[in-house]
């Protein structure tokens, strides 16, 4: 662990309708849910408050690939949102491949007796927890920061 880098981070798994978002403790052993935010205009300052809030080190921003690993409509809206996060939250946004966070999302709940309606509103920080508890033990084995890094200049493909 002597190579992992200290400090919170921010798990942000980016939907259509609404974007869930976890955070880790400052020595990156476990994930947790901290909120559902609609997906609106006001998206991408709630997350810059947030990553401020829990004085995140990184926001960690799943990019949904398809299973051969290319992109799709998601992915470039994940790919621009994690650009504007970029611009805006003055921390370090990386992307993360995060292929079946939510299918895994929906199986936990299933497991916990949940249907996927009454999972809706917390479905989203459900997948954020993965995708950033998936990032953190990356790191931790590897020695290396997970995914891309977003630069705040770099326009979206």
């Amino acid at each position: 662990m002597s190579d992992f880098r200290r400090g919170a981070r921010l798990g942000v798994d980016v939907g259509q309708a609404r974007v869930g978002v976890a955070r880790s403790d400052p020595d990156g052993l476990l994930a947790t849910p901290i909120e559902t935010v609609p997906r609106n205009d006001g998206s991408v300052a709630r997350i810059a408050a947030l990553a401020e809030e829990y004085d995140a080190v990184e926001v960690l921003v799943g990019l949904p690939l398809n299973l051969r690993g290319e992109d799709t409509a998601s992915t470039r809206d994940s790919r621009a949102f994690a650009a504007a996060l970029a611009r805006s939250a003055g921390v370090a946004v990386r992307l993360v491949d995060e292929r079946l966070s939510t299918v895994s999302a929906h199986a936990v709940l299933r497991q916990a007796g949940r249907s996927q309606k009454s999972s809706r509103g917390i479905v989203d920080q459900i997948a954020a927890v993965i995708l950033l508890q998936n990032a953190l033990d990356v790191e931790k084995r590897t020695g290396t920061a997970p995914g891309t890094p977003v630069h705040p200049d770099e326009e979206p493909d």
